[in-house]
């Protein structure tokens, strides 16, 4: 063979194994799957990566303590017949192991009873004076669970804070702070929502004589006033309200718990 037909077989066969290479490299880019557009984006335009979605779980509402009923329309009602001259005297923020006990001391010398609107958390402290507060023939009413602004809290919160409290018929949402969220769950949960009419600012602790003078001037038949039992010294509180009873007691006034 001449050394020039070696060279033309050599170039030959070299061009062969390029176009070889060329062919197998189109042919493994065709087989490689093409991006598909994502939703929403425009043709042509490189899609974003893909990121995981999972779906997000949500924990369902505590499942009360309590078989919800048919809220009573008005827990004073059926206590005001007739016109009776009644004051409805409400503690809130308890039970306390040291003001509560004591705040039933003289509601009982007086021959008075009142409404508690207590506060899960402290229920579940002081177990026992739930069953002194209605031995006593008192009433029990519900203050959520932590004393949240209910109007200002996520949804399940709030349904945990009214539904998971304590047990009763009547609900004092904490603040006052009440809008037609708050309502519906309270009578969602079988109870009244229950406000007040006089605040004589016992929380502040202004003093047992300006404690006093504020539910003398601003007290009148039918009023629920409220005070506390919890959240503080209360010394302050219980002194005014042996200061007022005795007084509004001599007017003829009497002092029954709610229904609750």
């Amino acid at each position: 063979m001449s050394r020039k037909l070696a060279a033309v077989i050599g170039t030959a066969a070299a061009a062969a194994l390029v176009l070889g290479g060329l062919f197998a490299v189109a042919l493994g880019h065709s087989a490689q799957p093409k991006p598909t557009a994502a939703a929403g984006s425009t043709a042509g335009s490189v899609p974003p990566p893909s990121t995981p979605t999972t779906t997000p779980t949500s924990t369902p509402p505590k499942t009360p303590d309590h078989t919800p009923g048919t809220p009573i329309a008005d827990p004073t009602a059926a206590l005001v017949a007739g016109n009776k001259k009644v004051i409805f005297f409400s503690f809130d923020d308890g039970p306390d192991p040291v003001w509560t006990p004591r705040i039933l001391q003289v509601l009982k010398k007086y021959g008075a009873h009142a409404t508690f609107f207590q506060l899960g958390k402290n229920q579940a402290l002081h177990p026992g004076l739930r069953e002194q507060i209605l031995a006593d023939g008192n009433t029990i009413g519900s203050h959520s669970i932590n004393h949240p602004q209910l109007t200002a809290i996520p949804a399940a919160e709030r349904h945990h804070e009214i539904f998971d409290g304590p047990q009763s018929k009547c609900f004092r949402p904490p603040y006052g702070a009440s809008n037609p969220k708050v309502r519906a769950d309270i009578k969602a949960a079988g109870m009244a929502q229950v406000l007040w009419d006089v605040d004589p600012r016992d929380w502040a602790r202004p003093g047992t004589n300006v404690i006093a003078h504020n539910i003398m001037t601003h007290a009148h038949r039918r009023n629920i006033v409220l005070m506390h039992d919890g959240g503080g010294d209360r010394a302050q509180t219980v002194a005014a309200l042996d200061k007022v009873l005795p007084q509004l007691k001599a007017q003829g006034y009497t002092f029954p718990a709610m229904d609750c």
